[in-house]
């Protein structure tokens, strides 16, 4: 398995705090100033990663009203296709200032790209990775275009099936992506918890060789954080500056509260981690002495057995260890010994 890839310098991989992108989508909701300041919020929550969406509608869909562009159910009922795009998309002219905002503020950014054209801008804005939607991961010639360019590639495998997942990786890997993240992902929106199936994670990771991650569209931080502590090293949230601003996904994204919240505890989940072993724990030493021990709990005199009556374990623990009490029992007292006195071999008679 790929232990660990690296995106603008960041290294990514079980052994490393999880990589936490803030997916601005369409929650800039028209504004190029909100874009501006979605970037500022997320560096200041503490994220590693800002991440928006690159196309247009006619890039991305048809400019039809027949029935099968309209959407029916969801947040976006009785929407066509091509009016949801239009109203949520990142218009191209949009994409240099928000990159040199980005570097600006010393937060990474990078896109994903819904087709050819997509790439091709970002690559002459020298984008240091890429993503791939969930619903475009059976988009083999937009995964090889993407490949090609050599640079780290995160896919998304909402509604993906085990053949579809082995398909994109293998046109990945046989196109030119040597750093390959796999995202689990639910794509409903939102997606309930009872479905996430986090147990996919390491199966995705341990199954194609890569490292793993999770696209979170459930509410709220609790899913993400469990993500990671079932091994996810990459999250990913939509966030928005507040979901009282009507935006196509708002009311599924993180407020800025919630994004630093969910920066902090993935990271103090991943600490938690640690490694297996049973060794004493730095914290733990200083709390050995209050464990149980024998000590003297009558007064003895040299010559006197040791008794249940004279010998007891309790704590702290400076005596000897509770294992050896039915080796004591019996044994006679080589010197007189007062009572409270931590009990030690050179007091018991050979």
């Amino acid at each position: 398995m790929t232990q660990c890839i690296t995106i603008d310098g960041r290294k990514i991989g079980p052994e490393h705090k999880p990589y936490v992108i803030a997916e601005m989508s369409a929650n800039h909701n028209g504004s190029l100033e909100r874009a501006f300041q979605t970037i500022e919020m997320a560096k200041r929550a503490g994220a590693d990663a800002v991440k928006m969406q690159s196309y247009t509608a006619d890039t991305i869909t048809l400019n039809c009203a027949s029935a099968e562009f309209q959407i029916k159910g969801g947040l976006w009922d009785g929407r066509t296709l091509y009016d949801l795009y239009q109203e949520a998309h990142t218009p191209f002219d949009w994409h240099k200032p928000l990159f040199d905002k980005a570097r600006d503020m010393g937060i990474t950014l990078f896109s994903t790209p819904f087709d050819f054209s997509a790439v091709d801008l970002l690559e002459d804005l020298n984008a240091p990775a890429y993503k791939i939607a969930s619903f475009e991961a059976i988009d083999l010639p937009l995964i090889r275009y993407v490949a090609q360019t050599g640079k780290p590639m995160i896919i998304s495998t909402g509604m993906a099936n085990n053949d579809e997942i082995a398909e994109a990786v293998a046109m990945a890997r046989d196109s030119g992506c040597k750093e390959l993240v796999l995202l689990h992902c639910i794509s409903a929106y939102p997606a309930p918890a009872s479905q996430s199936h986090l147990r996919t994670i390491s199966d995705l990771s341990s199954r194609f060789q890569t490292i793993g991650g999770l696209s979170d569209h459930t509410l709220g931080t609790t899913v993400s954080i469990a993500a990671v502590a079932l091994g996810a090293s990459v999250i990913e949230k939509h966030v928005t500056l507040s979901r009282n601003d009507p935006g196509p996904d708002s009311t599924f994204s993180l407020e800025p509260h919630e994004l630093e919240a969910l920066c902090r505890d993935t990271g103090i989940a991943w600490q938690a981690l640690g490694q297996a072993g049973y060794q004493l724990k730095d914290a733990e030493k200083a709390n050995v002495q209050f464990r149980r021990s024998l000590y003297i709990s009558d007064d003895i005199k040299a010559g006197d057995k040791f008794t249940a009556q004279n010998v007891r374990s309790v704590r702290p623990g400076f005596g000897l260890a509770p294992k050896y009490y039915d080796d004591v029992i019996g044994k006679t007292a080589s010197a007189d010994i007062a009572f409270g006195t931590a009990l030690r071999w050179d007091m018991v008679t050979k």
